[in-house]
């Protein structure tokens, strides 16, 4: 497993109602490895689309490179309160997608609104030591 460097994005929204979207940047995702994606638009519709909702961060490998492009949607500690674990979303390869998972955190993410259904086709359980690494 590659060094996991955590960038916190420039005018993310901190606040303890904040869902975290983790957007991995690493040796495969956002990278040239996944030809006809457009990596920058969906990092962009991200960050704009969760401006004053949720928190965008980028960090490194993930360490779920089959799942390439991975993004990690975490619960605000109301969501977790509620009962809402991170969710792990793989092939995130359209900004369809992005979308939807950036309405999803505006209606409260994880624990407090349930996801659009084409989500659950994205949705994968990585390792316990990924997730570990994850939390940790």
């Amino acid at each position: 497993m590659s060094r996991r460097r955590r960038e916190t994005d420039q005018g993310a929204t901190e606040g303890p109602d904040r869902c975290t979207v983790t957007v991995c940047r690493g040796c495969c995702c956002g990278t040239e490895k996944l030809p006809g994606v457009d990596h920058a638009a969906q990092l962009g519709l991200l960050r704009e689309a969760l401006a004053g909702t949720g928190r965008v961060r980028v960090t490194g490998c993930l360490d779920a490179c089959e799942h390439a492009d991975v993004i990690v949607v975490q619960p605000s500690p109301a969501g977790r309160a509620a009962g809402g674990r991170p969710v792990w979303l793989g092939l995130v390869n359209d900004i369809d997608a992005a979308a939807d998972i950036a309405a999803w955190v505006a209606a409260g993410g994880p624990g407090l609104a349930d996801p659009p259904g084409v989500l659950d086709l994205y949705e994968f359980s990585p390792s316990r030591r990924v997730r570990q690494g994850m939390e940790g």
